[in-house]
């Protein structure tokens, strides 16, 4: 089993700054695929960012929207995820989610919430005008 906290969520400005984290226990090894997504109510949870290793090289997708704005990266010494995001704007405001599953084919479908096997239990953020 796989156990994912996430942390850091919190209110701010537009065009303010947030951290996220979410810290990985478990079994580590089924975590190949690390990803974030988001959702507000009555919408469909929506992934932001994927992370994952192909031969050692690190390769990372975005969704256009926080294309330039938000950085998915991860501390295997600390088994933490993190997703920076900065210039935020109201329409980030939502339940922010890390997931994870294993998988040799990250990038294919990444998006897609069906696809991931673990679930943190969700951040929240708000952005206000």
């Amino acid at each position: 089993q796989v156990q994912l906290v996430e942390s850091g969520g919190g209110s701010v400005q537009a065009g303010g700054s947030l951290k996220l984290s979410c810290k990985i226990s478990g079994d580590t090894y089924r975590t190949s695929c690390l990803a974030w997504f988001r959702q507000t109510p009555g919408k469909e949870r929506d992934g932001v960012a994927v992370i994952y290793t192909v031969n050692a090289d690190l390769i990372t997708f975005y969704v256009d929207s926080v294309k330039g704005r938000f950085i998915i990266s991860q501390d295997n010494a600390k088994n933490t995820l993190y997703l920076q995001m900065r210039s935020l704007k109201p329409e980030d405001t939502a339940m922010y989610y890390c997931a994870a599953r294993a998988s040799t084919w990250c990038g294919v479908g990444w998006a897609g919430p069906e696809k991931y096997n673990y679930w943190g239990q969700g951040t929240q953020v708000t952005v206000s005008s």
